[in-house]
């Protein structure tokens, strides 16, 4: 028996997360999506009301995955960063389609939303001893920086190196911040 044919919010769906994950939320019109998907514009807007909610809703649903802070906390550094590295493509369109939107007014108050729900919430909740949201917070910023530093500066000699060394020298730095003084 066939698969149902998506409906045209689905299609629209599949199409924005592709088109923005590839070309960044100003490289893709509402026009775009319409067309990759097959529909008329006006039906990207009744589905979901604008471009910058369907851009958001796409880029943060594309991240949702295994939840990322439920390994014991004595190994959660490595684990956080063997799981963002180990979603590289996916992760990557992501992240870049987020940093190049950033500026947009209607995106910066919403993707800080996201930063807040998706990673400082959950990893606070997590954290014991002092300052757990200082801790949450520049953990946030850590895993920023090394996503940062691999797909926006492109650092070369650290995309070459093995990730497991990546995910161990790295994994370690994040630790420290998860469980201070523990780390080997």
């Amino acid at each position: 028996m066939n698969a149902a044919a998506p409906t045209s919010k689905e299609a629209i769906w599949a199409a924005a997360t592709e088109l923005f994950a590839r070309q960044g939320y100003s490289g893709t019109t509402v026009r775009d999506i319409a067309t990759a998907a097959g529909v008329d514009p006006a039906l990207v807007m009744r589905h979901y009301g604008s471009k910058e909610s369907l851009f958001l809703d796409t880029m943060t649903a594309a991240l949702t995955g295994p939840p990322m802070f439920a390994g014991p906390a004595e190994t959660l550094g490595e684990d956080v960063i063997e799981y963002v590295l180990g979603q590289h493509d996916q992760v990557r369109g992501v992240f870049l389609a987020l940093v190049r939107a950033s500026g947009a007014d209607a995106i910066g108050p919403r993707l800080q939303s996201y930063h807040e729900t998706a990673f400082v919430a959950p990893l606070r909740d997590r954290l014991t001893g002092p300052d757990a949201e200082l801790r949450a917070r520049l953990a946030a910023a850590l895993v920023g920086g090394l996503l940062y530093a691999l797909w926006v500066v492109e650092d070369t000699d650290l995309q070459a190196d093995a990730p497991a060394r990546v995910i161990h020298y790295y994994g370690a730095l994040l630790q420290e911040l998860i469980t201070p003084g523990t780390t080997r």
